[in-house]
């Protein structure tokens, strides 16, 4: 397991920020214990970058400290060990080892759950307890159905943000939602084969979907994933998704509903800029994304930078924005020895302005962008101009409706 670097307030340096990021780490089959490195945020993100889950390390002059119980495993792995570790820029360093340094019996432990392999619950089970098991941490043990694009927003204080869904299925419950929320473990799904891969994932949340009156999971801090985990219980589902997929019993869906996480025809709550703020405020720090319909105009679209700023390349594998100097993404090209093409996609900020405010920076991009603005996205020097001349042929909203909608004849 590792998590995203993150910057909190330096108690000691007002004005300044520390950050961290944690990872576990394990030489054995019973054995495992958390790592945290704490300091500036070049170092921080440095050593962050140098390793992947999965990669083998050497861990140089760590300090040993004894963990408190209750304060450690409520937001890092619950580990065997009565210690973690910390890493300090000064005196420690992490080195990842070369295939040929790598001892067999380290990479065996990949596929060895951090849990026992029969402490798990179904889809099944999860769906039959309900709401009993809402905001519960458990074990699963389940196949990848399918693996959703990343998406990613900005919240009303301007922090970016990305979520990631994954279907999960087994021999009890053909489809369940897996909810990814850092960069982490959004990379890590992203390299997971649909319908040929199997998970064990320890301490999982569980949580009931209120706006889809379901059972969900979502991955924490604490989460730890086993791909393809060696074990008789792990090997019965992977022969059971296997044929399944060679019969078509897993085709019960289409490719346009694998990508779409939500419903847009089930979205039906009205707001006005005003009522989205209020409604952000209340949900801030809540892991449900709030789903609703404005009527407003676009006020602001800066299609007269330079289109560096208003376009990207992405990964035609993860979707993610490649790196702007080599055009290569490194974490698909990192992972397998076939690079992965890019395409071109519109990254574009806007402001929606209706009678009650304004919401500044609403992210539109990707092919959204392009039905938003009816265009396909085409590298010319009449690029800013032909979007200028879509914008203003867009299709508006009925004024009718909206006027309804506002004075209270639509659903609030």
């Amino acid at each position: 397991g590792k998590t995203d670097v993150k910057g909190f307030p330096d108690r000691k340096n007002i004005g300044s920020e520390r950050y961290t990021f944690s990872f576990t780490i394990r030489d054995s089959p019973a054995y495992f214990i958390n790592v945290n490195s704490w300091g500036r945020e070049e170092y921080v993100r440095s050593l962050s970058e140098s390793f992947r889950v999965g990669d083998c390390v050497t861990i140089e002059n760590p300090l040993v400290q004894t963990k408190e119980l209750e304060k450690e495993e409520k937001f890092n792995p619950t580990t065997p060990s009565c210690y973690k570790l910390l890493l300090s820029e000064t005196h420690s360093a992490v080195k990842i080892c070369c295939h040929y340094e790598v001892d067999t019996k380290l990479l065996s432990l990949l596929h060895l759950p951090v849990k026992d392999p029969q402490d798990y619950y179904s889809l099944g089970d999860i769906v039959a307890n309900g709401q009993s098991l809402d905001g519960r941490i458990i074990n699963v043990l389940a196949a990848v159905k399918s693996v959703g694009e990343p998406k990613y927003f900005t919240t009303s204080d301007k922090r970016k943000g990305q979520r990631c869904e994954v279907k999960l299925c087994d021999e009890t419950e053909s489809s369940f939602a897996m909810i990814c929320w850092d960069n982490e473990s959004i990379q890590l799904v992203q390299s997971w084969m649909p319908r040929e891969t199997v998970i064990f994932a320890s301490e999982l949340r569980i949580n009931f979907d209120k706006f889809r009156n379901c059972m969900t999971a979502t991955v924490i801090s604490k989460t730890i994933f086993t791909t393809n985990p060696d074990t008789p219980e792990a090997n019965i589902l992977f022969n059971f998704i296997k044929e399944s997929a060679a019969t078509g019993a897993l085709d019960d869906i289409t490719e346009d509903q694998l990508r779409e996480s939500i419903n847009l025809q089930t979205i039906v709550d009205i707001y006005t800029v005003e009522q989205l703020k209020v409604k952000a405020l209340q949900n801030e720090g809540k892991p449900e994304p709030v789903y609703g319909i404005i009527y407003a105009y676009i006020s602001t679209l800066n299609i007269d930078t330079d289109t560096s700023k208003i376009i990207r390349n992405r990964c035609s594998g993860c979707h993610y924005v490649v790196n702007e100097m080599s055009n290569t993404c490194t974490f698909c090209n990192d992972n397998t020895s076939d690079a992965k093409s890019v395409f071109t996609s519109f990254d574009l900020l806007v402001d929606l302005t209706d009678h009650t405010g304004t919401l500044r920076s609403c992210n539109l991009s990707d092919v959204v962008a392009e039905e938003t603005l009816s265009c396909t996205l085409v590298l010319s020097p009449s690029l800013r101009t032909g979007l200028r001349v879509n914008l203003l042929s867009c299709r508006l909203a009925d004024p009718v409706e909206a006027s309804q909608s506002l004075s209270g004849k639509g659903r609030k």
